[in-house]
């Protein structure tokens, strides 16, 4: 039987750099930059992005900026997109066994989650100002952590 892995789905968001560059570098707004830190922080065994435009993006991936958002698309497109990105993620990931964090909105959730049999959302609910300050907060504790124990090794 194959390891159970940890698969963190994060959001794309809209400020971008203005040339091709790889998706952790290309998304460019302080919620994205805290959500990926946090994601790595959980050491999970793959972190991907949702993107509006080319569905599923692996971190290193080289891509183009982009002007296209689930925030003002249709529902029906939104369900055409989230076809496409269970066809990606099922092909990579096993959706009944593996545990899928997701740091998105609602937007792009809705019609993947029904489809996974384990996820979580730690985000849901809040608001970007709110989802901002709970990445502070939890990557506070976490570098309090380190320096911790860090200081326990000269000790």
């Amino acid at each position: 039987m194959a390891k159970k892995k940890t698969i963190v789905l994060l959001s794309c968001v809209a400020t971008k750099l203005p040339e091709p560059a790889p998706a952790r570098e290309l998304y460019a707004s302080p919620l994205f930059r805290n959500s990926l830190a946090y994601a790595i922080s959980l050491k999970p065994d793959d972190i991907v992005i949702l993107s509006a435009k080319y569905y599923v993006v692996s971190l290193n991936k080289v891509i183009a900026p982009y002007d296209k958002t689930l925030l003002n698309m249709p529902e029906e497109e939104i369900r055409e997109w989230a076809v496409q990105v269970l066809k990606i993620l099922a092909d990579k990931y096993n959706l009944d066994e593996d545990k899928f964090i997701i740091l998105a909105g609602e937007k792009y959730r809705k019609y993947i989650t029904p489809q996974l049999a384990h996820w979580n959302a730690p985000l849901k609910g809040l608001r970007i100002g709110q989802q901002l300050s709970w990445y502070i907060k939890k990557l506070g504790k976490k570098l309090k952590e380190g320096f911790i124990k860090l200081l326990e090794l000269f000790v």
